[in-house]
């Protein structure tokens, strides 16, 4: 297993090791040790799993406070662009945007911890999307911004006026008029 540093303290791109021969493949998704011999300290509570088509956008979603959220997010099947903003006031990349694509066929994840916004947009034909959180879903902490805030000017790679968005998602504010108890 390899664990990519990215220029966003404590963000982390996951490569697993991969073994394959003409039967198929099979590698370890996690495995706790192996996270915590990097210093990724981690405990899992719960799983949450989504199937969306091509031009979904979901996100771009966090909770506050104590109910914050990291995340480990995997494409199980097709390839999404998963999206961060990072929310961390004391951050060096406070208000900055990291895209990677998460591919079944690479079957790399990311690693967001807490204090990120987090969402993804669905570049194949469908995708199935399974992330690890390590605090239960709290529904009065929960907060997002606006997908096409022009502040982000985040490239989804969907044509513009074809993302398919819930309309919860359409209600999110910009990132200039997010509330204080947003930030971390």
């Amino acid at each position: 297993m390899s664990f990519i540093k990215t220029n966003f303290p404590d963000l982390v791109v996951f490569e697993p090791k991969v073994f394959g021969d003409d039967r198929g493949y099979f590698f370890e998704s996690y495995n706790q040790k192996t996270f915590e011999e990097a210093g990724l300290f981690y405990k899992w509570v719960q799983d949450n799993q989504s199937s969306s088509t091509h031009g979904v956008v979901r996100g771009l979603h966090f909770q506050k406070a104590e109910n914050a959220q990291a995340k480990l997010v995997r494409c199980l099947s097709g390839v999404i662009l998963d999206v961060v903003v990072d929310l961390r006031r004391n951050s060096p990349t406070f208000k900055q945007v990291f895209l990677i694509e998460l591919t079944s066929q690479k079957n790399n994840a990311l690693l967001v911890p807490r204090g990120f916004a987090h969402g993804f947009s669905v570049l194949s034909e469908k995708a199935e999307v399974l992330y690890k959180c390590d605090n239960f879903y709290n529904k009065q902490s929960e907060a997002g911004l606006l997908f096409n805030d022009t502040f982000l000017n985040i490239d989804w790679r969907i044509e513009k006026g074809k993302e398919i968005v819930s309309e919860k998602d359409l209600l999110h504010p910009a990132f200039d008029q997010l509330p204080e108890d947003c930030f971390f």
